[in-house]
């Protein structure tokens, strides 16, 4: 790898979930931290839930780990 990998997490959709993105590419739609661990680790970064929401390089846009619904984009 080039240089340090960029995670980026989307704000909650309309109907719920939250796009991730890894070096770009869009992994799927997190419904919750465990979705985010899983699309983590098929992209080789092993870590657990409480590593991923304190973890400052991952870009929480617009709200952080705890919410995942659409109540929190409002």
């Amino acid at each position: 790898m080039a240089g340090p990998i960029r995670v980026v997490v989307h704000p909650p959709s309309p109907t719920g979930g939250r796009r991730v993105r890894v070096d770009g590419e869009i992994l799927g739609l997190a419904h919750n931290i465990g979705d985010l661990v899983e699309f983590l680790r098929r992209a080789g970064l092993e870590l657990d839930a409480v590593e991923v929401a304190a973890a400052s390089w991952i870009d929480w846009r617009g709200v952080g780990p705890d919410r995942w619904g659409p109540e929190a984009s409002s």
